[in-house]
């Protein structure tokens, strides 16, 4: 009876660490993400996020986000960008305004590898809100409540973090609800 306790304590031991070990980075877009992948390996799978895939091409970041980084994206869903006023994507995926969708998206990258707590703790030094400083140039004002990161653009557009840590080969993802905009 002991031995047949002690190999169903392996097992659960055994089974708990699997999933401990494939629970490493959270699913997004229905898609696996790979901590040995990169930022556009990994994002592609997401079908949350094919509107973002789509203006990282058409603003030619590619290259830099499948670079060494480190980076920490902030990266809104299909829903952040689809809440934009009627006709703002379409405008933004043109030719002639690369550099406005530049803008854009590089206020959603930071270059640093941040993982959540990092920036919770930041925030905390900081009393209550902490500057973050993007390539793009922008500050957005990180605070955190009941355990939830929120990021504030710099015309008070408010954006939840609504999946956290998402770990990549050069840097670290978060999921955003809401587009971040610059000061235009």
């Amino acid at each position: 009876m002991i031995k047949s306790l002690l190999r169903g304590f392996a097992l659960a031991t055994a089974l708990s660490a699997v999933a401990f070990a494939a629970a490493k980075n959270p699913i997004v877009g229905g898609a696996a993400m790979f901590d040995s992948k990169n930022i556009i390996e990994n994002a592609v799978n997401s079908k949350d996020h094919t509107t973002l895939v789509a203006a990282v091409k058409a603003a030619g970041l590619v290259g830099t986000l499948e670079g060494k980084g480190p980076f920490t994206v902030f990266a809104p869903t299909n829903e952040a960008f689809a809440a934009l006023p009627k006709g703002t994507v379409d405008t933004l995926l043109k030719p002639e305004n690369k550099a406005t969708l530049t803008k854009v998206l590089t206020c959603h990258v930071v270059a640093a590898d941040a993982m959540a707590k990092t920036v919770a703790k930041m925030i905390k030094d900081d009393g209550g809100e902490h500057d973050i400083k993007t390539v793009g140039g922008c500050v957005l004002k990180a605070r955190e409540s009941m355990g939830k990161i929120t990021l504030t653009d710099e015309n008070g557009g408010v954006s939840h973090v609504t999946i956290a840590d998402v770990k990549q080969s050069n840097g670290v993802i978060h999921v955003v609800d809401k587009v971040l905009l610059p000061k235009m």
